[in-house]
């Protein structure tokens, strides 16, 4: 709210279409519902110039108009079809308002939410909004701003407020470092209009990802970890134990864990019907002894994308090909985790042959040639630093993904 008794106007920026799963997109449709029941005109925009993602092929969506149609949809159900935008940074094509109105939008908020930090902010967004970063993996940026990492804290400082889940941060009870930055505790918003009373479900209930790998942190000697899968591992014989139901919509890949995690009682579901629904993953929630209020896991619902691509570059490296065709071997993942990866494809390619398929161009920052297609013909040819300067689509694309204000050295 701002002063003067108005409601304030709130941009949320998110990847519900980017990411078209049920997790994500019941985060940012809470976040859109409640900041609305508290008075504030809301508006939903997708930006960041990231190629969204194919649920179907598990791999970067060549046509990203399921996911628009997707977006419309959810955008719809909560009232707000005039009130979203989606930018396709490959064709320079928006849906929803278009960019003149998105501009206006961002110049006349008053806050712009960015949700997961999926956003690297640019000038059209700082036009006299507060700009919120709302952090819901804590710890991991605190360790890399601890350990003096530049992007995290350029990333950082580009917000005017920091808000994260995790509250106990800087606290005495808390031994995880907070420095440089002050960190505004808060928890998710609960939209309870959404979500109907029903009676108690018969098991406990996660919707998560069994092993997340490439945010691991190491500090003062100490390996900060970042999968669950090390939990549900340390906890595996709860649900035989306490002589309850517990069921996980989830798709460990290594038939072991599979069978150890039945043996010792616990019931896998099929995680993909519930994470392509919204109503199919609020069913599956409601079916929780406590409903609602009963905690749960993260927002993934199948094993990530990310983790399929690192499986896959695993293969390449024990068969030691001497040719190596890389088709998106960065799609889908977070900033990090595809740092950490382009570092291992670096000493991967080393002394073979490679050619890698790539939207996203801090993938091919090292690259000896590369070839810029447009509409099925070689658009352009050149080293990274010479394209980025010429001026043509590559320059586009480079400033739809870092902005105009970042330097090349920025991108590796």
């Amino acid at each position: 709210m701002t002063g003067g008794g108005r409601s304030g106007r709130v941009v949320v920026l998110g990847i519900t279409a980017q990411y078209p799963m049920a997790g994500v997109t019941w985060q940012a449709m809470h976040y859109l519902a409640g900041l609305r029941a508290l008075g504030c005109d809301v508006f939903y925009v997708e930006d960041s110039g990231a190629p969204p993602y194919d649920p179907a092929s598990g791999g970067v969506a060549i046509d990203p108009s399921p996911n628009v149609a997707y977006l419309a949809t959810v955008m719809r159900r909560l009232d707000l079809a005039e009130r979203w935008a989606y930018w396709d940074a490959q064709r320079d094509v928006w849906h929803g308002l278009d960019a003149p109105q998105v501009r206006a939008l961002y110049g006349s908020a008053d806050a712009i939410f960015n949700l997961c930090g999926a956003t690297r902010l640019r000038p059209e967004h700082r036009q006299g909004a507060r700009l919120c970063y709302v952090e819901t993996d804590p710890i991991y940026e605190q360790m890399r701003v601890a350990n003096g990492d530049a992007d995290s804290i350029a990333f950082l400082a580009e917000h005017d407020l920091l808000f994260t889940y995790g509250e106990l941060l800087g606290t005495p009870s808390c031994t995880v470092p907070v420095e440089r930055f002050t960190w505004i505790p808060t928890r998710p918003p609960v939209a309870l209009d959404e979500w109907a009373p029903r009676d108690p479900g018969t098991a406990y209930r996660t919707i998560a990802t069994w092993e997340n790998k490439g945010k691991n942190v190491e500090f003062r000697g100490e390996t900060y970890q970042w999968t669950k899968h090390l939990n549900f591992l340390r906890m595996i014989d709860v649900p035989r134990q306490a002589r309850t139901r517990v069921e996980l919509a989830m798709d460990p890949l290594d038939a072991g864990v599979r069978a150890d995690l039945e043996t010792h009682g616990w019931t896998l579901v099929d995680p993909r019907p519930i994470s392509a629904d919204v109503d199919a993953y609020r069913g599956f929630v409601e079916g929780l002894p406590q409903g609602l209020a009963t905690a749960i896991g993260e927002q993934g619902a199948t094993v990530s994308e990310g983790e399929r691509q690192r499986i896959t570059i695993a293969r390449a490296i024990l068969r030691d090909a001497p040719i190596l065709i890389l088709d998106e071997p960065t799609s889908a993942l977070d900033a990090e985790t595809e740092a950490l990866i382009i570092a291992a494809l670096r000493e991967l390619m080393d002394g073979r042959t490679t050619f890698v398929i790539a939207h996203r161009l801090s993938t091919i920052r090292h690259a000896d040639q590369i070839l810029v297609l447009r509409d099925g013909t070689i658009a352009e040819r050149g080293t990274f630093d010479a394209l980025v300067d010429r001026g043509g689509t590559f320059t586009r694309l480079y400033e739809a993904q870092f902005g105009k204000q970042v330097k090349r050295g920025a991108a590796v």
